[in-house]
């Protein structure tokens, strides 16, 4: 498997083959058709990509893996995996903070759990899509 995403782009290509494209198509007779289809704004791209560098964590990445199965509390995720309670305590303030795992109390107990079903649904489908095979 290559090891960047340049190498999975550029071994997608036949040596030689044109990146461009030439226009008008001739399944798109009106370019206004192009115009049409919704595009982030700037402001809407921006939020993504903050979002998703919140993501770019390992260890945030591992706890949502272990709340994606069930509701664990700050001292199960420190055990599971092998963290300290602190870390971990820092990574489900940035986790709430853009909002992908919620929590409640119970007595002195603190228990996380994603969010929400779309949350979950999200992180689902990364998964598939990482362990789908290449063609």
């Amino acid at each position: 498997m290559p090891d960047n995403l340049t190498e999975i782009i550029t071994e997608n290509f036949e040596d030689g083959e044109d990146f461009c494209c030439e226009l008008p198509h001739p399944d798109h007779s009106d370019p206004a058709d192009l115009a049409q289809t919704e595009t982030l704004t700037v402001e809407q791209a921006q939020r993504m990509s903050e979002f998703f560098g919140f993501l770019a964590d390992t260890n945030r990445l591992r706890i949502l893996s272990k709340l994606a199965a069930k509701e664990m509390c700050v001292g199960d995720l420190a055990i599971a995996l092998e963290m300290n309670e602190s870390a971990v305590s820092h990574q489900l303030r940035t986790l709430r903070t853009i909002r992908l795992v919620s929590f409640r109390k119970q007595g002195r107990h603190v228990f996380y759990r994603l969010q929400d079903h779309h949350v979950l649904n999200f992180y689902q489908a990364i998964i598939e899509h990482l362990d789908e095979t290449l063609t």
